[in-house]
Formats: structure tokens, sequence, C-alpha cells
């Protein structure tokens, strides 16, 4: 997939050294065809590592993407330098009068709050309100999910009793379903999070549908089923080594926090992590930008 990228954006660099198409702005202005906008809410503390993950994720389908990035306005990031946002993202005020193809709404490390002790929770409902009208299919990742489908559907997210990090097996609930086409019965998938959302709470509600669980880790894909809200609850995007440093970062904030569980070989932090996740991430990302975004969209925004 050829991502449309500004020239001088960081993660050109890394997704380039991998192999991965990267169009700079002036092969794509050659091109006659219409990209796909997307929009991302990147609510994640250090933007230019999590842009070349959500790249690296969207990067496997013919079709080419334009990314927009979008930062809210009543919360300054304390880990991202101020020219990155300055150059690269936008404001929810400079885009509410566009449309776009589909949406990405990160997680954020706000999850011991409640939804409205959150800085910038009001402007986040405004830009969840404004998707239903300007954005053909919004993707909702991690705590970006809780929020949305409490927002949308009055959910509530529920604490667990310890941090749930590491790598777990889930398993697909229905086969016809487009969204996980060409999953496997059984796959593997990253999360890194103190919450969730009960499952009886997604099957108790005839407008969800939930696609994919884990026995440890709990609901992991739920749509609306129109196709027009997805929740993902885990974060297939992430790298082989997010997780790791993750951990070592929370170790040295003096966190009682546990060794992530199935990611190291024979868990120890000593040893590098087995990536058996991207295969599945690849094919999620696809399915949404293909089935749920260019399928049904509009040609004329």
């Amino acid at each position: 997939m050829p991502i449309r990228v500004e020239n001088d954006l960081p993660a050109r660099t890394v997704l380039e050294s991998e192999n991965i198409f990267m169009m700079g702005e002036e092969r794509a202005e050659m091109q006659q065809i219409r990209p796909l906008q997307i929009v991302i809410l990147n609510l994640m503390p250090i933007k230019p590592d999590y842009e070349t993950q959500l790249l690296r994720a969207l990067s496997n389908t013919p079709l080419q993407v334009e990314v927009t990035y979008l930062n809210v306005c009543t919360h300054q990031s304390k880990n991202t330098p101020v020219s990155h946002i300055n150059k690269f993202y936008t404001t929810f005020s400079q885009i509410k009068d566009k449309h776009y193809d589909g949406m990405i709404i990160t997680g954020a490390p706000v999850e011991n709050l409640e939804f409205h002790q959150v800085q910038y929770w009001e402007e986040l409902q405004m830009i969840m309100d404004w998707t239903t009208t300007n954005v053909t299919s919004t993707l909702h990742v991690c705590w970006g999910a809780m929020a949305g489908i409490f927002h949308h559907y009055g959910i509530e997210k529920v604490e667990l009793e310890k941090k749930l990090s590491g790598i777990y097996k889930h398993r697909t609930l229905d086969r016809c379903e487009p969204l996980i086409r060409s999953f496997d019965d059984i796959f593997d998938a990253p999360h890194s999070r103190y919450s969730g959302v009960r499952r009886e709470d997604i099957l108790s509600n005839p407008k969800l549908q939930l696609l994919a669980e884990s026995k440890e880790a709990g609901v992991y894909l739920v749509k609306s089923t129109n196709g027009k809200n997805i929740f993902l609850f885990g974060h297939p995007e992430y790298d082989r080594m997010t997780l790791d440093e993750e951990y070592h970062r929370d170790l040295a904030k003096g966190l009682s926090i546990a060794v992530p569980e199935n990611y190291y070989e024979n868990d120890d932090p000593n040893n590098t992590p087995l990536l058996t996740w991207r295969g599945h991430a690849n094919t999620l990302y696809t399915n949404w930008l293909n089935y749920y975004v260019y399928q049904v969209t509009p040609y004329e925004l």
C-alpha cells in the first residue's frame, strides 16, 4: 500500500528502512486517483513512535491513503516536542467542516481516571459526535475503544485487578464477518491496559457484535452492526519491543509491575521477544480499510 506522507515525517525514514512503500508528496500528486482520507486522533504520549506503528499497520493494501494527524487543544503533550505537533498536527476547529473516509482514535494513558476526569473529555465527546456525520467508519483503539463504546452505547469500563500486559491467544467468533476475514481460528495479539469491558454488556446490546475474545484478556474486537464504529481493545499495531519499553519504563517509575505474559522467551526479560502478531495486525487494518472504509465511502467527500 502506498501511504502518502509528508516528506520529512520521522516515521517515513523508519518505514522505508523496513521496505514499506512510502509515497512522497510529489509522486502522490502525479497519480490520478483519490486517496482515502484518514484522520488519526493520536492521544498516545510519544506521538512519533505511535505514528510509525499505525502507518506500518495500514501499509498492506493497494489503496492509497492520505493521513491527517489530529491533536486535542485542551491538553498539552509532555512527551512529544511542541515543534513536532505544530508541524504535523492539526486541531479539530481546523477540520470540523471536512469529511473523512475513516478515523482512528488511539489509546491514552488515562485509564485510572473516570471519563469525566480526563482533561480533554468534553473535546473528545465533541469529536466523537462529529464522526457520526463526517466520518464513514471510526476505529477506536484500547482506551479509545473504552471511551468510544461508553460515549456511543453507554457501556462502562471496568477496572482490572492488575495491569493486563502481554501477548494473549484470541478466538474468532464469526467466520463470515468481513472485518476478521482471513483470520486464523486462534491468533495472538498484544494488550496493555488497566481496564476493560464486560462481555455480557456487549452481548446484551443489539447494536453491537462481538467478533473476537480471549479467555485471559477478555473482549478484544467489537463492531457496531452498521460498521460505522469499530472497537479494538488490544494493540495489534504494537512493535516487537513496545511492551518491553513500557515494562522497563514502569519499573523505572518504581511501579510494582509483572513481566508481560507470554512475551519474552522463557519469560526472561533479557531475551528478545518473538514477534507473533504482525500478520493478524496487518489483516485487521487492511480489512477495516477495505470493507468498512473503501467499499462504502462516497467518492466525493
